[in-house]
């Protein structure tokens, strides 16, 4: 008998499913809006499908959906059904939400608005850029994928002793450089390479940023007194550590501790107050869970 969904793991699948149709709208308006009117592309299989609707005037998102249905085929038959499933629904909000997004903002004669104006295509690719890595990066915050490349990625990755990385950076550069030949303009292909920049630094801000915590580790002889500081202060606690010093050999106890990001002077400030011989190193940390920090969301 099926196990029955509580009412945390239902929130999660409408919470995801809201999140996955707003990020691929905001992508959509991203490619509406400023690259696709101003004939800028950049990597993955978008990028490759903008070339082609530049080339041809066959629509975005029809390509997107070949390409992805021919790609989703061997996904199913090299990574699983789970895999497949996972990424149909992506592929078919993205589809849809380009198709709309354009409809919108074309004009009589069949072109797409320009709301920049002409010669903007600077001020396009960063725009388009940022929106497509907000959206993105909620796809992808909310267990999402959007097929394209990450498929091909994916299954050389499982073959082959080469990171996804590297092999969706090599085809991204193919694709963006082969915009030359459509143009026969190298400030297309730099526009081209700036957006995969700055769409994908808008990822990981996106991605990261809800999740930046501090991590201090503190060597002191203070240790105890400095624990109840922070306890008392900032509602954290600590984990102690025995070392000893490896010149005068004296044994103390190492304080290490995680705090939000907006608390690090205040942690500084802190530690300086209860001991000023005290020798402080900090870092950022990616992801804290746990009691005062996020709940585990997967």
């Amino acid at each position: 008998m099926p196990k029955k969904l509580s009412y945390a793991q239902v929130f999660d699948i409408f919470k995801d499913f809201f999140f996955i149709n707003l990020g691929m709208a905001i992508y959509s308006v991203g490619w509406a809006l400023f690259l696709l009117p101003n004939h800028i592309t950049t990597g993955g299989g978008a990028g490759l499908a903008a070339i082609l609707q530049y080339a041809t005037n066959f629509p975005m998102q029809y390509s997107l959906l070949l390409l992805n249905g021919v790609l989703l085929i061997a996904a199913w038959w090299q990574l699983g059904t789970k895999f497949a499933l996972k990424t149909l629904y992506a592929v078919l909000a993205l589809s849809i939400y380009l198709g709309l997004s354009q409809s919108l903002i074309t004009q009589d004669d069949g072109t797409l608005l320009n709301v920049l104006g002409e010669n903007q295509e600077g001020m396009a690719c960063i725009l388009g850029a940022v929106l497509n890595g907000i959206g993105i990066g909620m796809v992808f915050m909310s267990g999402g994928c959007t097929g394209g490349w990450d498929i091909i990625a994916a299954i050389i990755n499982k073959y082959k002793n080469v990171s996804i990385g590297r092999v969706l950076l090599y085809i991204d550069l193919f694709v963006i450089g082969s915009c030359y030949f459509l143009f026969h303009s190298w400030q297309m292909v730099v526009f081209g390479y700036v957006t995969l920049v700055v769409y994908t630094f808008a990822v990981d801000t996106m991605i990261n940023s809800s999740k930046q915590d501090i991590q201090f580790t503190v060597y002191t002889k203070e240790s105890d007194r400095l624990v109840e500081v922070i306890r008392k202060e900032t509602g954290h606690t600590a984990t102690l550590l025995l070392g000893e010093g490896g010149y005068t050999h004296d044994q103390l106890r190492v304080v290490v501790t995680i705090v939000h990001k907006s608390e690090q002077v205040q942690m500084l400030r802190l530690i300086r107050d209860t001991d000023q011989q005290a020798f402080v190193t900090f870092h950022r940390v990616e992801g804290a869970f746990g009691l005062g920090f996020n709940a585990i969301k997967a």
